[in-house]
């Protein structure tokens, strides 16, 4: 894997940085740009990756407890795993911790670091320990993969996949925003999502072409798809399986539901490509503990057309810079 097949045509600020870092590093850059680093280990491959969650940026604390801070925080690290179609085996993190924080808060934050590595069957092995301007939780996950999948292998015929349901994380963030009531599962859809680590490696598997996760909601992840491809990719938005918590919060902004599901950043599902013609011959939640829907194919040429009643919809995902 080199960066141009990964990050192919990726617009937006991230990736514009993303191709500067790379070229100050030169010679010593390898490997950037997927959801994940693959280093060749034994019969497989070890896999690294690494996620930072920074107070007021991607979280509040008025919004949640120390303990689903740490979670939330670990499950995006872990996501980028599941991603990759690899197991998780160790995670490490560096929290910096403001002065005057409450004296718990650390170890707090460590008890959901705790809990999201034991739902995957991983370990906490390590980490640093700091003082900073704000909460911040670098976390990096160790795992191995046996078929990893990039997100530079579809090719035009795939048919395009999502697991479980979109939008949630969303109507969550709003909620919050707004400071009213938060409805019980859009809160849980934003504090505590669920990195599909089963579904990922069930996925490989089963022969995916290419596979992310959605921390950028499916709009903005699609294109990177297509990008790091070469193709285009085609959704139908009718398609999506839209989360139960964005009826009401999309019906109060006068949204389209589907479009406000594609929007939604931090769902943490997998967008993952399969060959022409693939269904599952078992039921995958029985085995992945999540839904699988189909929403679209992969043509050749380039970019993403999201479909509504015919029309191409104009939507975009999350830019990060």
């Amino acid at each position: 894997m080199t960066l141009v097949s990964a990050l192919g045509g990726g617009g937006g600020g991230e990736f514009d940085r993303i191709r500067e870092i790379v070229a100050a590093l030169g010679n010593a850059a390898g490997g950037i740009g997927d959801d994940a680093a693959l280093i060749p280990h034994g019969d497989g491959q070890l896999v690294v990756s690494t996620d930072v969650s920074v107070e007021e940026i991607h979280f509040r604390r008025a919004w949640l407890t120390p303990r689903e801070i740490g979670w939330r925080a670990t499950a995006a690290a872990l996501s980028d795993m599941a991603a990759m179609g690899a197991s998780a085996t160790g995670v490490v993190v560096a929290i910096t911790i403001p002065a005057g924080s409450p004296d718990e808060i650390g170890t707090e934050c460590m008890r959901g670091v705790g809990d999201a590595a034991l739902a995957v069957g991983a370990k906490v092995i390590g980490g640093d320990l700091s003082g900073g301007p704000v909460l911040s939780l670098g976390v990096t996950v160790f795992g191995t993969a046996v078929r990893p999948v990039w997100r530079n292998g579809a090719t035009p015929g795939d048919e395009l996949w999502v697991t479980g349901a979109l939008g949630g994380s969303r109507a969550g963030l709003l909620a919050f925003q707004g400071g009213g009531d938060v409805p019980a599962g859009a809160r849980v859809a934003f504090a505590h999502p669920v990195p599909r680590i089963p579904a990922g490696i069930w996925l490989a598997a089963q022969g995916a072409t290419a596979m992310l996760d959605l921390s950028d909601g499916l709009a903005g992840d699609a294109v990177h798809l297509a990008a790091a491809s070469g193709v285009a990719v085609v959704i139908d938005l009718a398609a999506l399986p839209i989360h139960p918590s964005v009826h009401r919060m999309a019906a109060s902004l006068g949204e389209p539901f589907s479009e406000f599901a594609a929007i939604g950043g931090e769902d943490y599902e997998l967008l993952v490509a399969m060959p022409a013609g693939w269904r599952p011959t078992q039921d995958p939640e029985a085995w992945t503990g999540v839904g699988l829907t189909r929403i679209g194919r992969v043509e050749a040429g380039e970019g993403v057309r999201l479909m509504q009643g015919g029309e191409v919809r104009a939507l975009s995902g999350f830019r990060h810079v």
